[in-house]
């Protein structure tokens, strides 16, 4: 067999492509952290942070009270099946 001699291209990774795609929202976050900290200057800052918890805070009471109501309807209706039925989402 003859030798032949092989020539391999070797192409640069764009540098957008070599980050890790999971390091892209933490970016954007820390991007849009920091348009926030310029636009809304101390206690408007904290107020919006706290307004946001209590959404979240509201909507995790939401979800539980839905759960409790379920069960509560297993347990009422006289099927006994308080099981994975009653709880599921």
């Amino acid at each position: 067999m003859p030798s032949e001699s092989v020539r391999l291209r070797i192409r640069p990774i764009a540098a957008s492509a070599a980050r890790p795609a999971s390091s892209r929202p933490a970016q954007v976050a820390g991007a849009l952290r920091a348009v926030e900290s310029f636009l809304l200057r101390g206690g408007q800052q904290t107020a919006r942070r706290n307004a946001w918890a209590a959404v979240v805070a509201d909507r995790q009471r939401a979800r539980d009270r839905r759960e409790a109501e379920r069960v509560v309807a297993a347990l009422t209706s006289g099927t006994g099946r308080a099981g994975a039925d009653a709880v599921r989402d």
